[in-house]
């Protein structure tokens, strides 16, 4: 088995290496003059150029180049955190902690959480923010540039600090090695990562004897106070920067995000830091802050939360502010309800501060307290389903361009509505109390920070990569890699969320091997993860040196539907100035917001009356239909009960599954509500991108797909001929359902003049 700590750092080293081959051989790629336009980057390596970069980019005030700083770093530390991961989930491939050991998989555990919290996503998003957030203001620059370098700067010791103890352990191993047991190794052997779990309960942070926790901790502070005076600093530019023509209600809705995720990080961030200094003098002191005969243990669980889950939103609001301002550019349309988005970003902004205590349900608070906490985490549900709604509007009738970034935002919002149901339900007491414990936890908070942070992150990076390095990126690669990356992303986390249902505990090494197949595919997921973010490197980094220069501003032709917006104006004037490309104009130009539906995307605010009226005549013509379609069904059913292929069994499970009287009659009545409501709705829904040109053959289509649900749901152990009859039979019944449904539309639309 090879040395995990050994392992982790020559994995990171590796990718850092790669980087760099990638980037020498892109700049050498076949790249010729012609004629002075930007075409070739030269990689120059000598002592003059590594010193004139050093003191550029460490003196910098420039609020894109700190920007960038941020972006690089926070990416770097992103790849570390992310080797951890990987780590954990290949130790997850067999039920007994044999591939590392339970001590490695705990400081795994650790790390990864801390490092992918405070040093990989704001920092991202702290970069995106002070890149393009001038931009987008109009300003010249951030209110207080050197507060915004030192308060970057603060943030690489601030990792070294946290991480201090791989770093130690594995200087020892290697000076162990050359030359054997000294004072120096001894020294650097002192140190090893701690195991503690990420969210550094006491009393166990106390009591263990491992320095590093000091560093930690101290790194941790030091993070804190970074990330508190770039806040400062977003909230002062928000306010005082902004061009004359940017009104309250003009400011584009990621600023409104920034703005709103700084004021939780102003408030949020400095209790965090003073929790870690009690936990510190607890250490180190003696005190009795955290102690059962001082302020208790759970005296650092209420600071620690009311702390985490602003951080949950610190995190989660700059990427939803990406992915309203990202989804209209590539649907044709302006963002449908800004202002409704806007309050509900303040209101997450609000509540976020009344729901910490829903993680310690299982601690034995007060029932009442309980019922509180449970009340408030439920009603932050509502401005995020606001938002939900909102982008899925935005969607409805625009013209639709399947770009990497739009392939990304339209799977955030699939993986977001998955983590915010299965949220809803850990709200609830009976159910935290029962799953707090498992891999539901794990599968629910990693849908949101994997499904929806990390996506908009590379989708900003997509959309804007052209303004950042002048030169466009493989977009083919960019599709693949978006792909890849959701199919990953949802299987790993989805699986995850089962798991947790069937009540696998999580926070273990080993586990029972009956969970093993599920823990295999979770892992092979997380697998294509890693892929995807490589690929996603590859093609930042090759086409940064190796790509083709931009010779048009309006590089996602958003001229044409109105949305050339502020950001990309500037980067058209820099194209002028720099390399003298002249501003373009579409043939034909559109509003992105129109009531006119034969000239653009309809305003649908405008168009809510007959909108409803269509809903209702739908949703009346589709039950009738499914009523027809359940009722041939029926016909063949009962063919297949008199043969002995079908039994009643099924019925009467389906009606117990809901806690229903167990009865064939009780069943039989759920099953035709089903048909006549939830089938005919979907198929309402989808049939247009159902082969088939009639309704008919679309039903027969729709019948065929869903047969498959249905073969499972309704099988009592069938065997031999039996189940191949139950089989066959299945799908006839279900082409019958498909042609019932589709005649009884048809007849509608013909006629009754029903337009379905």
């Amino acid at each position: 088995m090879p040395d995990p700590a050994l392992l982790r750092v020559s994995l990171f080293v590796a990718i850092l290496l790669g980087c760099l081959v990638i980037a020498h051989r892109a700049s050498r790629h076949g790249a010729r003059p012609d004629g002075g336009t930007h075409v070739r980057r030269d990689l120059t390596v000598d002592i003059a150029s590594v010193r004139a970069g050093l003191e550029r980019w460490t003196t910098t005030t420039n609020h894109r180049e700190i920007g960038l700083l941020y972006i690089a770093f926070g990416t770097l530390a992103g790849i570390w955190g992310g080797i951890d991961g990987m780590m954990m989930r290949t130790e997850l491939l067999v039920p007994a902690a044999s591939v590392w050991n339970e001590p490695t998989y705990n400081e795994l555990f650790t790390a990864h959480g801390i490092t992918m919290l405070f040093f990989f996503v704001t920092p991202i998003f702290f970069g995106i923010g002070n890149y393009f957030l001038p931009l987008l203001l109009g300003a010249d620059d951030m209110a207080f540039p050197r507060l915004n370098a030192i308060g970057f700067w603060m943030l690489p010791p601030a990792l070294l600090l946290a991480r201090a103890g791989l770093i130690s352990e594995v200087t020892a191993k290697i000076l162990g090695s050359l030359f054997g047991e000294n004072a120096l190794v001894n020294f650097f052997g002192a140190l090893s990562e701690p195991g503690l779990g990420w969210t550094l309960y006491v009393p166990l942070s106390v009591q263990t004897a491992n320095p590093q926790i000091d560093l930690l901790l101290l790194g941790l502070h030091l993070s804190g106070i970074a990330t508190t005076l770039a806040a400062i600093n977003f909230i002062v530019t928000i306010f005082y920067e902004r061009a004359g023509d940017v009104t309250w209600a003009r400011l584009d809705i990621f600023s409104w995000t920034i703005l709103t995720t700084s004021a939780l990080v102003v408030f949020a961030f400095p209790l965090l830091g003073s929790a870690i200094v009690l936990l510190l003098l607890d250490r180190n002191v003696g005190t009795t802050f955290y102690a059962v005969e001082g302020g208790g243990p759970l005296l650092w669980q209420h600071l620690f939360w009311f702390f985490g889950h602003p951080e949950v939103y610190i995190i989660f609001l700059p990427a939803a502010g990406l992915m309203s301002l990202i989804l209209p550019k590539f649907c044709g349309r302006t963002l449908f309800g800004y202002q409704f988005v806007v309050y509900s970003t303040l209101a997450i902004g609000v509540l976020s501060f009344g729901v910490w205590a829903h993680h310690m349900f299982v601690t034995g608070m007060d029932p009442r307290l309980r019922a509180g906490f449970m009340v408030t985490t439920i009603a932050i549900a509502v401005p995020s389903a606001i938002k939900v709604f909102n982008w899925m509007t935005t969607i409805w009738d625009g013209t639709v361009r399947l770009t990497a970034p739009m392939i990304l935002c339209v799977a955030s919002i699939l993986t977001f509505v998955i983590a915010g149901v299965t949220g809803i339900f850990l709200a609830v007491v009976p159910i935290n109390v029962t799953y707090h414990g498992t891999y539901y936890v794990v599968g629910h908070f990693h849908l949101i920070v994997m499904g929806i942070i990390p996506f908009m992150m590379f989708a900003a990076s997509y959309y804007w990569y052209p303004i950042i390095t002048d030169r466009l990126f493989d977009r083919r690669l960019a599709r693949f890699q978006a792909t890849l990356l959701v199919v990953g992303s949802t299987t790993t986390f989805t699986v995850l969320v089962i798991l947790g249902v069937l009540e696998l505990p999580r926070r273990y090494a080993d586990y029972p091997p009956a969970y093993a197949p599920l823990q295999q595919v979770a892992t092979i997921g997380a697998y294509l993860i890693g892929i995807s973010v490589l690929l996603w490197l590859y093609n930042m980094l090759w086409s940064y040196w190796a790509g083709p220069p931009v010779d048009d501003a309006d590089v996602w032709n958003l001229k044409r539907t109105e949305q050339f917006t502020r950001e990309w104006q500037w980067f058209e004037r820099r194209l002028e100035d720099d390399y003298g490309i002249k501003p373009s104009e579409p043939a034909t130009t559109r509003p992105a917001s129109t009531t006119d539906p034969t000239i653009g995307s309809p305003s649908i605010s405008r168009q809510i009356r007959p909108l409803v009226g269509s809903v209702t005549e739908n949703v009346f013509v589709g039950a009738v239909a499914g009523l027809v379609g359940t009722l041939l069904m029926t016909a063949v059913l009962a063919v297949g009960v008199a043969i002995g292929v079908f039994h009643l069994q099924a019925f009467i499970e389906l009606a117990a599954l809901i806690g229903a009287p167990e009865r064939a009659s009780v069943g039989y009545a759920l099953f035709v509500l089903a048909g006549s409501t939830v089938w005919p709705l979907l198929f309402l829904t989808i049939a247009r991108y159902l082969p088939g040109r009639t309704p008919i053959a679309r039903g027969l289509s729709f019948a065929t797909i869903v047969t498959s649900g249905f073969l499972l749901a309704f099988y009592t152990g069938q065997a031999g001929l039996a189940l191949v009859g139950y089989v066959g039979l299945s799908i006839l019944a279900h082409w019958a359902y498909g042609v019932g449904l589709g005649a009884a539309l048809d007849y509608a639309t013909y006629r009754w003049d029903v337009e379905v």
